[in-house]
């Protein structure tokens, strides 16, 4: 890294995106990866037959935050679909991963499963297989549902509305739709660089960041003498946000990178006269073993009391009696509780957090498996006996890291909604310039750039950082 010094890093960079392309192989796959995720953009913008996409985009632009909005919104960050205009990628990736989390949970307590994992590439196949075939289900459940909402209200023409032709034909296409995307990321894996249903998430995600970028700019105001009249975001508060943003992005990096290293130490063997192994290593744990899922589940679990206690209290308002009344008080506060930004729903944000990012690890991480096959590699921990106590130690270990990792995950999570109720920014603009969407694009970025620099290093060239080919904080 001497030379990185005196060089510069922008020219680093500069070469490595060079080299990218005097490789023929790695240019294929980059070129290959890029015209895949153009495609996925061009039938995004593809509207279902038979929606009225004007009323519908009106009345969802009408509503401000809050309930079914925050769900459109998440749907959207997660996903890489649309439900405010509906499309034939309106569902998303969503019942692929879906059907994805359900077997990796269903590997835990089934032993065929379990067993198919631990095959190796053959029974990650065939689990893959599985999940293709429970995704079409999912789909239809799910776009039945948001066929059933778009039809109850009243976004559909009245010459299809309740027709069985449409019914047909709308749930054909969001059903293809999926599966097509699903296609689309499994031939990203296999001829693209970087994981396919990742990228074509991240590339959602930072399709709709030009438009938050533009809503800043044009109600803003650089005027140093006070008078802000007529503009939302004044000198101080742009300044705010960019410090917030760029602090984001660090904090997204650490915790995407950070580990915990535990050290091993080989077994020394005798073979003749010779002494081998020996050798001092370390095992990473990753702090944020789980990555966004933990603010995915949370998310998504949260969405749905503000949007039962509002529908309660719509249907009770206006009853008649005490009684009523005090129902309809009661829900109505039920559901603004848990509107975004609320003291409720951020602790129970940050509590849910945790829960499921405990609840991922201890779904992902096998400290049982883990020591045993250190054990069958003639490794150990020092200071500790292979078996029972190297699996205790390297539970009781994950379990502080995930604390810590939950912690810097739930502050990541809630900072946007904080900023956006603290400083009156849209939620529009806070949710793509930082937090979760932002996670999930810095973590897809470094899986990318880690699979694009080993390419660069295997084949002798150099790295993004230099001549050692290593992005920071990968080390092991």
């Amino acid at each position: 890294m001497r030379g990185a010094s005196s060089i510069g890093w922008d020219r680093f960079v500069f070469s490595a995106f060079v080299n990218i392309f005097k490789i023929p192989e790695l240019r294929k796959k980059v070129l290959f990866t890029l015209m895949l995720l153009c495609i996925y953009r061009i039938g995004y913008h593809i509207p279902l037959p038979g929606i009225n996409q004007e009323a519908m985009t009106q009345t969802t632009s009408q509503r401000g935050g809050g309930g079914m909005n925050d769900a459109f919104a998440y749907f959207a960050i997660f996903t890489g679909g649309n439900l405010t205009q509906s499309t034939i990628f309106g569902l998303g990736i969503m019942p692929y991963i879906s059907s994805s989390i359900i077997f990796q949970l269903l590997a835990t307590v089934i032993p065929a499963l379990e067993k198919l994992r631990r095959e190796g590439t053959t029974g990650y196949k065939k689990i893959n297989e599985y999940t293709r075939y429970a995704t079409v289900p999912i789909c239809m459940i799910s776009g039945s549902l948001w066929l059933w909402h778009l039809q109850a209200r009243g976004w559909v023409f009245e010459d299809y509305g309740g027709t069985w032709t449409f019914w047909l034909m709308a749930l054909s296409a969001l059903v293809c739709g999926t599966m097509f995307l699903m296609w689309l990321g499994e031939q990203i894996d296999e001829y693209g660089v970087g994981n396919g249903i990742s990228l074509i998430i991240m590339a959602g995600i930072i399709a709709r960041m030009p438009s938050a970028i533009l809503q800043v700019a044009r109600t803003s105001s650089l005027s140093m003498s006070g008078d802000t009249s007529g503009a939302t975001y004044g000198p101080g508060k742009l300044i705010f946000l960019l410090v917030a943003f760029v602090g984001v992005v660090a904090g997204s990096i650490l915790i995407t990178q950070a580990q915990r290293r535990i050290p091993i130490q080989q077994a020394k063997q005798m073979r003749g006269r010779r002494v081998y192994g020996g050798q001092r290593q370390y095992l990473p744990l990753r702090v944020n073993h789980g990555g966004v899922m933990p603010i995915i589940f949370a998310s998504s679990l949260l969405i749905f009391p503000g949007i039962i206690f509002g529908r309660v209290a719509e249907s009770l308002q206006g009853s008649q009696g005490a009684w009523g009344q005090r129902f309809f008080g009661f829900f109505d506060e039920l559901g603004r509780a848990f509107l975004r930004g609320g003291y409720i729903y951020v602790m129970s944000y940050i509590l849910l957090i945790y829960v499921f990012a405990y609840f991922w690890t201890t779904v992902q991480f096998q400290p049982k498996e883990m020591a045993n096959n250190l054990r069958e590699h003639g490794s150990f921990i020092p200071g500790l006996r292979p078996g029972k106590r190297t699996s205790d130690y390297l539970e009781k270990v994950m379990a502080r890291i995930t604390y810590v990792g939950a912690g810097f995950l739930a502050l990541i999570a809630i900072l946007p909604t904080v900023i956006a109720e603290w400083l009156e920014v849209d939620f529009v603009v806070t949710q793509y310039l930082g937090g979760t969407g932002l996670l999930i694009v810095v973590s897809v970025a470094l899986d990318t750039i880690q699979r694009i620099e080993a390419n660069l290093v295997m084949r002798n060239y150099q790295g993004f950082l230099g001549s050692d080919g290593l992005i920071r904080g990968a080390r092991t």
